[in-house]
């Protein structure tokens, strides 16, 4: 079940209802569910379940399951088994015959998403923590270059100047970055990736606490009747390389294929005024 990412309060009536009913309550670290057991008077036995005991801890959540008792599972904070344990648990649970509930709630992805400003036609895909080693983190970088869509990334505060770093060739693309997610100290602001490094450096506060981060979806490129209609209206009133220059910056279109397009349109003008001019002498010597 999910359980808040800061502040206490953001837990639900259903999670405390099922903590109330659970014979144990497997989680992530016991110190960290333990305070929040205390501030809503719950007591139970707990069972640790984190990442380098899952596989074993389990069979013991199994056994439990196999005597009938209840068993909730809780990550130190959100949904569990979205970049924490808890998905070889479920899939441990469902291997050995037993049914695995969701209880929804706290979500540092889409609290994120949800103050980021971004549409959702564009759609998002989540990417979670990037990889640790350099070589790596950078070829994931290069990936997110041609991602048309929005990627939720999350990250610890002792890796966020390397990952600003390696964030950093995205220039101008927008990068909203969360903070402390509802806790005391929250920070949120939206910065260009090539000035994330910048922005916390600015504040040494800025380096501490949990990050969550959604790198914007990719400008689209404008299409290629938006650029000859912009390049339309220009050339009406501007010289033509100026024209072509202009709506290239406007639209994101290529300057060459609209340089061809200015050209056969100043071409098919003079071919317009000859022909017209043309007709006008047949008339006039047809009067």
């Amino acid at each position: 079940m999910a359980t808040p990412i800061g502040n206490l309060c953001d837990i639900t009536l259903r999670a405390l209802h099922v903590l109330g009913l659970a014979d144990a309550i497997g989680c992530e670290d016991t110190r960290h569910t333990q305070t929040l057991l205390r501030q809503y008077g719950i007591s139970k036995p707990l069972l640790p379940v984190h990442e380098h005991n899952e596989a074993e801890a389990a069979v013991a959540v199994i056994e439990r399951l196999q005597r009938g008792e209840r068993v909730a599972y809780v990550s130190d904070a959100g949904t569990p088994a979205v970049s924490d344990p808890g998905a070889r648990l479920v899939s441990a649970v469902a291997a050995a015959g037993f049914r695995s509930m969701p209880l929804p709630g706290a979500s540092s992805v889409t609290t994120a998403l949800s103050v980021a400003g971004i549409s959702g036609d564009s759609g998002f895909i989540f990417a979670g923590f990037l990889p640790s080693k350099a070589d790596a983190r950078d070829h994931a970088v290069q990936q997110l270059l041609t991602e048309k869509r929005a990627v939720v990334l999350l990250e610890a505060p002792h890796r966020m100047q390397a990952l600003a770093r390696a964030l950093a060739p995205l220039g101008e693309r927008a990068i909203t970055v969360a903070r402390e997610l509802t806790k005391q100290f929250e920070e949120i602001a939206t910065v260009p990736a090539a000035g994330l490094s910048d922005w916390l450096q600015a504040n040494a506060q800025r380096l501490r606490g949990e990050f969550a981060l959604v790198l914007h979806p990719a400008p689209q490129a404008a299409a290629a009747d938006d650029g000859e209609r912009v390049l339309a209206l220009l050339l009406a009133e501007l010289p033509l390389k100026t024209a072509v220059r202009l709506a290239a910056e406007i639209t994101g279109a290529p300057r060459n294929e609209l340089y061809e397009a200015a050209l056969q349109r100043k071409a098919r003008a003079l071919d317009d005024a000859d022909n017209a001019g043309d007709t006008g002498n047949a008339d006039g010597e047809a009067a």
